[in-house]
């Protein structure tokens, strides 16, 4: 018997061009510190057991999965997470059908580095897991699986930042060196609400305006203005542009003329608008005007970002 095979995945954060990433603006994007593991033990029987650890050791995700239902997933199904998973799985099996031997199994269980609610990337780092295990590529299974960009994708095999664009749909990805010399001042603030990607996505689709290339290559200035930022200062001003021309694009307004207009700083979304994490940029600590607001989560970005 095969001893244990761990792999490992980083998590992300998107912070620039959300949205406008997936029609070919150049994103910068960050692996950060948390991640999840994927741990593969064979057994003896055909069948997978699989068990979802969250960062406090709960499981949040546990069952047993038969092969059948993942050579023939019934895609009438409902939308659980079990589905979802065996979506993934079934997709695997088609890039990569050796997996499902009948003579063995798996007993499978995924550990999350930071807690799940956070939206990090669960998804991501567990497709890219699964994409090394069984040495298929991870962008195609996300595309087959889940959709969107890929970005997160490129994070989770990444350890530096990196610019990521869709190039006729295909993924370029350049590590970049990214120090901001004022990474003290940069903060990252956990808003609470669970956003889907996929129906922001969906949202963002809906309501295109013709406009979009033009948007593309705004966001590509801005997002060059933040990777050479020298100083807090600029690189508040860039983010302040950048939720401008998304507040008008998505016709919402931004994260700060919503919950923090009295801030003295900069407030930037991140990924899809509204949930997960902002970005803070902030000359003093701003910990006790945020835990006021109600919002306790708040990592510096040296405890946030890889590298």
């Amino acid at each position: 018997m095969e001893t244990k095979q761990t792999f490992y995945s980083n998590g992300k954060l998107l912070i620039t061009a959300e949205y406008l990433v997936l029609d070919g603006a150049k994103a910068l994007a960050l692996p950060t510190k948390f991640g999840q593991n994927l741990i593969i033990e064979e057994i003896s029987q055909p069948e997978i057991n699989w068990v979802s650890y969250d960062s406090d050791g709960s499981i949040w995700f546990e069952d047993k999965i038969s092969y059948s239902e993942i050579i023939d997933p019934n895609l009438a199904g409902e939308e659980s997470i079990k589905h979802s998973l065996i979506k993934i799985l079934h997709e695997a099996y088609l890039l990569n059908p050796t997996f499902l031997e009948k003579e063995k199994g798996y007993n499978i269980s995924t550990e999350l580095s930071f807690p799940k609610k956070w939206g990090l990337g669960t998804s991501s780092t567990l497709i890219n897991n699964i994409a090394q295990w069984l040495q298929i590529d991870a962008f195609e299974l996300l595309e087959k699986s889940f959709g969107g960009s890929g970005y997160d994708i490129a994070c989770a095999q990444n350890n530096n930042p990196i610019i990521y664009q869709l190039k006729n749909g295909k993924p370029k990805v350049e590590s970049i060196p990214f120090h901001p010399s004022f990474a003290e001042n940069i903060y990252f603030v956990y808003l609470n609400k669970k956003q889907s990607s996929k129906a922001a996505i969906a949202n963002y689709r809906k309501n295109k305006t013709t406009d979009t290339e033009k948007n593309v290559s705004k966001i590509d200035k801005i997002t060059q203005e933040i990777i050479h930022a020298k100083t807090a200062g600029s690189m508040a001003i860039a983010i302040a542009n950048h939720e401008a021309l998304m507040s008008t694009i998505l016709e919402t307004t931004t994260v700060k003329e919503d919950l923090f207009s009295d801030f003295i700083g900069e407030t930037k979304s991140l990924g899809a608008w509204g949930g997960d994490f902002i970005m803070v940029i902030s000359e003093l600590n701003p910990t006790t005007y945020f835990a006021s607001k109600g919002f306790k989560t708040i990592i510096s970005y040296k405890d946030m970002i890889l590298k």
